[in-house]
């Protein structure tokens, strides 16, 4: 089979398959809509852009995402190759500059002759018989996802929010301290705002009285559980937020040596520190009450520069174990693929790699052989038995989830402590992943 391979899409997923593929010369064409036309949350006009976060999360292998981190790298992934060269200090968690990140992976696309970039909306799905990838996200354009739609009877979608930004200048000094928790990383990668019980309850009660973005009369707000608003978590109980994201614990006041009530933690936005980033504060408050809220009532931010305020954005997935073919083609059309958050994986690192189990799965097509999926006991194995549902409890709803070690096949034998269970995972997957490594 020698025909272009459309991928449509040029956002994690899409980067991911597209550079697979032409790294097993495969010519494919990469549709991408910016910078004619964006998504509410795009503002970039790179490949790749990161709108929710700058963080890929833990890349300690003893923790699931970890694990997957390693096992793209050592599958030659070019998402985890740019995040690497554009990491800024965050601790034991895999954090990028998220402009210099974009702009290496465009560089790299660019670059690898076999891909060609077309920068226009696809408003249709592509025709066969050529094989074609749906990697386009949460953020669907409305004609594609409406396609989407009727081929897969019905849509779901849940929503996203995304936490303000700081200018790192503004930030006062006197106030924020360095640290990471438990001293991980550098040990002062992030800046802690630190609140007694006072200025804690103040904050849980202005968030819960805080004007709101209301939705829509026909949409029915339904948040991921791992990104949740922090007015959501405030309303759950008065002390969810001193257990949550504002968890002083390992976060101890150097200038004092106590432990505060809370902590307001601040990760870098790029290696300068010119832009940060505030740590699990998603939110729906209305622009002018995170302005008045967060500079009125946490420490630290009473002169703060606000780069982007926080906003709630719809997210699309399908039913993928309903819909898509265990080699991750839909069952409607066989010669379309899906990969990425679509599919209902949740996550930066998540979507990277269901665009390379997309990518292997088109090359297994192409050659005229069976797709062969990845070893179950591997984190890239984990997620293919999330979207084909294998990892669910009967009965229960499919919902996007990140990989966690619970999607996981059980282990052999009896193991005492999340610490040895943790190992015991690694060791396993370790083994097992050579076996599918082309």
């Amino acid at each position: 089979m020698s025909e272009r391979v459309t991928i449509l899409g040029g956002g994690l997923a899409g980067c991911e398959a597209a550079w697979q593929l032409a790294r097993a010369g495969v010519e494919v064409d990469l549709w991408e809509m910016k910078p004619g036309k964006r998504s509410p949350a795009h503002r970039g006009d790179g490949l790749a852009e990161l709108v929710c976060s700058n963080s890929l999360r833990s890349d300690n292998p003893e923790n699931a995402v970890g694990l997957l981190h390693e096992e793209l790298r050592r599958l030659g992934s070019l998402v985890l190759s740019c995040a690497d060269a554009t990491r800024v200090a965050a601790g034991d968690a895999l954090a990028v500059d998220r402009e210099r990140f974009s702009a290496l992976v465009t560089e790299r696309i660019r670059g690898e002759p076999l891909v060609r970039l077309v920068h226009e909306e696809a408003t249709h799905l592509p025709g066969g018989p050529g094989l074609a990838l749906v990697a386009t996200g949460p953020l669907t354009a409305d004609a594609l996802a409406a396609e989407i739609q009727a081929l897969c009877g019905g849509r779901l979608h849940f929503y996203d929010a995304l936490a303000p930004i700081v200018a790192g200048d503004s930030i006062d000094r006197e106030v924020a301290y360095a640290r990471s928790r438990y001293g991980k990383g550098s040990g002062d990668d992030y800046l802690n705002l630190p609140l007694d019980r006072e200025q804690y309850q103040a904050f849980v009660a202005a968030l819960l009285a805080g004007e709101k973005v209301a939705p829509h009369a026909f949409e029915e707000l339904r948040f991921f559980e791992g990104c949740l608003p922090i007015e959501t978590m405030a309303e759950r109980g008065p002390d969810v937020l001193a257990y949550g994201p504002m968890k002083p614990v390992g976060l101890e006041d150097p200038r004092t040596g106590r432990r505060p009530h809370a902590v307001v933690q601040l990760r870098r936005e790029d290696a300068a520190g010119t832009a940060w980033n505030l740590v699990g504060f998603q939110t729906r408050l209305t622009w002018p009450e995170q302005r008045r809220i967060f500079t009125s009532l946490l420490p630290g931010l009473a002169r703060a520069e606000f780069l982007r305020l926080g906003q709630v954005h719809r997210n699309t997935f399908v039913e993928a174990p309903a819909v898509l073919a265990p080699d991750l083609s839909l069952r409607a059309r066989p010669h379309l693929f899906l990969g990425g958050q679509i599919t209902g994986v949740e996550g930066y690192v998540e979507s990277t790699g269901c665009g390379l189990l997309a990518a292997r799965a088109i090359l297994d097509r192409r050659a005229g052989r069976p797709f062969r999926p990845p070893p179950e006991g591997t984190a890239l194995g984990a997620l293919h038995r999330h979207l084909t549902g294998r990892g669910h409890l009967p009965g229960t709803p499919y919902q996007p989830s990140n990989v966690v070690f619970s999607l996981f096949p059980p282990l052999e034998g009896r193991l005492r402590g999340k610490q040895a269970r943790k190992a015991a995972h690694v060791e396993r997957a370790r083994r097992q992943l050579p076996e599918w490594i082309p």
